[in-house]
């Protein structure tokens, strides 16, 4: 494929607008007529989470509540209603981003770092105010924690029978129906009968009767399916209740299923409609068949997806709500030797693309006729000429100049700006592949960058190659490797605001629990888990860094170790930009880290090359 040639207009978009998809403008109006619908049902106010009734990250259209009252498009993010206060809540991500799409004339936006929203409940709820939460969309540490501070505040916390922002919002988006489709063994690696018992064999160990799966990501694995009900993830929706022995209950909507799906399915579930899930769980939870009069059965509901309305159902039938981890989380963090293999012919097939993008950026972007819309639709693009593309994995964060420093910045067509020379232009992407998932960063220069664009970029990188081989003992966590990528930042009095890696799904979700790296992360990290790698550096009003890989957890041999030791291999295969390494603040090893890497790089993508990428990649990946 000869790339040079090709101008923006060769390229477009299949998988990701550049709509405005929410109207800042309506947020007042929608406010008022939500605060009306709360005083005919009794309330005062309302907690208004950003989350479906799974927790899910990416949510339907039909769920995205946040966007559709206040303009907010992140990815996260609380809002809480008062009779005359309402507030926005948003992470370090966010920061930016939430202010600039939100009319504040309604919405105070609250940073986490400044104010958590049970604190600010605290001290704002007037005495004696009714304040509601939704039960399906409510965890139950999450109304534990509103119940401590609407009691502090002298006020009454209760579910709402009736969601508020449906009857606020006449064109809401339907349902999704998407059809679901099955794995086949050589990329799920494992059948459902052999994952189901050794689900069932932990539900014993931990003297369980049953788990409800609320994380449909757990019953996408355990029944090695996929499908489309959310953006960029190929997820079914779907709710599960696993039994200690016996076939599990799985609730999907009836339409989603082929003939051939719902046979295949029906050999290792009860297949039942979502409207059936009341009644098959509460007869669960009662457990009626044991024989006990006491109590029912001990269920496993998982304290960070499922929702309040579903452990009140278990506990009112006579069931017992043992709160906890999912118990298919951590087996599904563990990639099997089929899933790495595809993840690892996921990223060969997608440095490819990157390496042909990135020939042609480095031809196009000094003309200053580039902009992000651009450069987003070109990586696409050459993705696409990969001809296994299924979908990007999340929306590209393509930021020039000031827009790189908001971390999630997500270009749209009213904020598209085109690419000057002299600016560094922040691009985090991903794919999604029948075989795998990616997500990659990388940090560019355009023209010549500064001395002072060089050392913060090098700064960040010597934190990224410490992470990136570090050798450390079984159970160590998340939070004890993240000061590996921040110390040289910290050294010269500089942090980023986000976490330094997250867990990745084998061809499932881009971000995936329960282990993350992170001041948070406090699951230990075990072999065949993959997390990503990405410190960063933002300057507000000017640029912003982050250099992105996936690494894997491995075995390491370490001779004299008296406990079995890990390490990291990194999946991703794209050159840094070496005209931002400021090899003055290398040493001699980073200096070869970065070559061994390159020429890995190099071995790995040449022989997919034509001649013209072919020799951009030799120059890119050359010695330092």
């Amino acid at each position: 494929m000869t790339v040079h040639h090709k101008s923006p207009g060769a390229f477009k978009a299949v998988f990701q607008t550049f709509d405005d998809l929410a109207d800042r403008s309506a947020g007042p109006g929608r406010l008022a007529a939500l605060r009306s619908e709360l005083a005919r049902q009794g309330f005062d106010g309302y907690v208004v989470p950003r989350a479906d009734a799974h927790q899910n990250e990416y949510v339907p259209a039909c769920e995205e509540r946040l966007a559709f009252l206040t303009g907010f498009t992140g990815s996260a993010g609380t809002v809480v209603i008062l009779p005359t206060e309402a507030a926005l809540f948003v992470d370090g991500r966010y920061t930016l981003q939430a202010p600039a799409q939100v009319d504040e004339s309604a919405f105070t936006v609250v940073p986490l770092a400044q104010e958590r929203p049970d604190r600010w409940i605290e001290e704002h709820l007037p005495r004696g105010a009714r304040l509601g939460y939704d039960p399906w969309r409510t965890t139950l540490d999450g109304r534990d924690r509103l119940a401590k501070a609407v009691a502090a505040a002298g006020g009454i916390l209760a579910p709402l029978e009736a969601d508020p922002v449906a009857a606020v919002w006449p064109d809401r988006p339907a349902a999704p129906q998407a059809p679901i489709r099955l794995l086949d063994l050589s990329v799920a690696g494992e059948d459902t009968a052999a994952k189901l018992r050794r689900v069932q064999e932990k539900l014993v160990a931990e003297k369980l009767d049953g788990a409800l799966i609320s994380d449909p990501h757990g019953a996408a694995w355990l029944f090695n399916m996929r499908g489309a009900d959310v953006a960029h993830t190929p997820l079914p929706l779907a709710w599960c209740i696993v039994p200690a022995e016996g076939l599990p209950d799985l609730f999907v909507e009836s339409m989603k299923l082929s003939h051939a799906v719902r046979a295949a399915l029906a050999g290792h579930a009860r297949l039942h409609g979502v409207s059936d899930l009341d009644r098959v769980l509460a007869a669960f939870a009662k457990g009626n068949e044991l024989g006990r009069n006491e109590l029912g059965r001990r269920v496993r509901v998982d304290q960070a997806t499922a929702p309040v309305r579903l452990a009140g159902l278990i506990e009112a039938a006579g069931g017992v709500v043992d709160k906890g981890a999912d118990p298919i989380a951590l087996l599904k963090a563990q990639k099997n030797p089929a899933e790495i293999a595809g993840m690892r012919a996921a990223h060969v097939r997608d440095g490819v693309a990157l390496a042909r993008f990135l020939a042609w950026f480095d031809a196009e972007a000094p003309t200053g006729r580039l902009t992000e819309i651009d450069a987003v639709e070109a990586l696409e693009t050459f993705r696409r000429g990969t001809g296994q593309l299924s979908d990007v994995s999340f929306p590209t964060i393509a930021g020039a100049g000031e827009n790189g420093a908001i971390v999630h910045y997500r270009v749209t067509r009213t904020t598209n700006r085109a690419i000057h020379p002299g600016e560094l232009f922040l691009l985090d992407s991903g794919a999604q592949y029948p075989d795998g998932t990616t997500d990659i960063t990388r940090t560019l220069a355009v023209g010549r960058p500064t001395e002072e664009m060089r050392r913060h970029y090098t700064l960040v990188l010597k934190g990224h190659l410490a992470l990136s081989r570090a050798v450390f003992p079984e159970g160590i966590n998340g939070a004890q490797l993240d000061p590996l990528a921040r110390q040289y930042l910290w050294a010269a009095g500089l942090d980023f605001d986000h976490g330094t890696g997250h867990g990745v799904g084998a061809g499932l979700s881009v971000h995936e629990g329960p282990a993350r790296i992170s001041q948070l992360g406090h699951v230990a990290l075990a072999e065949g888990m993959i997390l990503s790698n990405e410190p960063g550096y933002y300057r507000t009003g000017a640029y912003g860094i982050r250099i992105e890989n996936l690494i894997l957890v491995e075995r390491r041999a370490v001779e004299g170790a008296q406990k079995p030791c890990l390490g990291f291999s990194t999946l991703t295969l794209v050159p840094y930009d070496r005209r931002l390494i400021d090899l003055a603040l290398l040493d001699a090893a980073e200096r070869a880290q970065v070559d061994a890497y390159h020429q890995r790089v190099a071995e790995a993508l040449a022989p997919e090359l034509d001649a013209d990428v072919r020799d951009w990649l030799q120059a890119a990946t050359a010695p330092l």
